[in-house]
């Protein structure tokens, strides 16, 4: 695994206009990874204990529908967050992931970036900032795609 500089993360565009000193706190928890294409990199109510900011590739989020098995929620790319169950008990992740093609990405240890959060309250602060921002576009997107949906279709996905 590479180490992460505070240079590569401040081009990212999920942390871009943090502080140094709390792109200093994140780079001592990060490091480089790598998927290959069909990689499930988590699945939904599996423990979650990191996260990831994407570089490259593409990542599918999907959840378990019972009798049917994996169904794709969002696809998300370059300068997007993967993960955000690690900040909230009882740290489970929401949905699964797996990857649509090679995958390069910034990933968090999501134990000590909280532990980081819990000693520095600034660094919290901007940090859940910025995932509340990620969630609520998200969710925007799901209101957005139900709203469009033709009526009388059964399927919400």
């Amino acid at each position: 695994m590479i180490e992460v500089t505070t240079t590569a993360l401040a081009a990212h565009p999920f942390l871009r206009g943090m502080p140094p000193g709390h792109l200093e706190e994140l780079a001592a928890s990060a490091l480089v990874a790598e998927f290959s294409a069909g990689t499930r990199i988590f699945e939904d109510g599996g423990f979650a204990d990191r996260f990831w900011l994407v570089r490259s590739g593409y990542v599918s989020l999907d959840m378990h529908v019972p009798g049917v098995g994996p169904v794709v929620i969002e696809t998300v790319g370059m300068g997007e967050l993967i993960g955000w169950s690690w900040l909230f008990p009882p740290y489970r992740w929401a949905f699964g992931a797996v990857c649509v093609s090679p995958l390069e990405a910034f990933q968090f240890n999501g134990p000590e970036v909280r532990a980081r959060c819990v000693a520095d309250p600034a660094l919290g602060y901007d940090l859940t900032l910025r995932l509340i921002q990620v969630l609520s576009r998200r969710l925007h997107c799901t209101q957005t795609r139900l709203v469009a949906r033709p009526r009388g279709t059964a399927d919400m996905y």
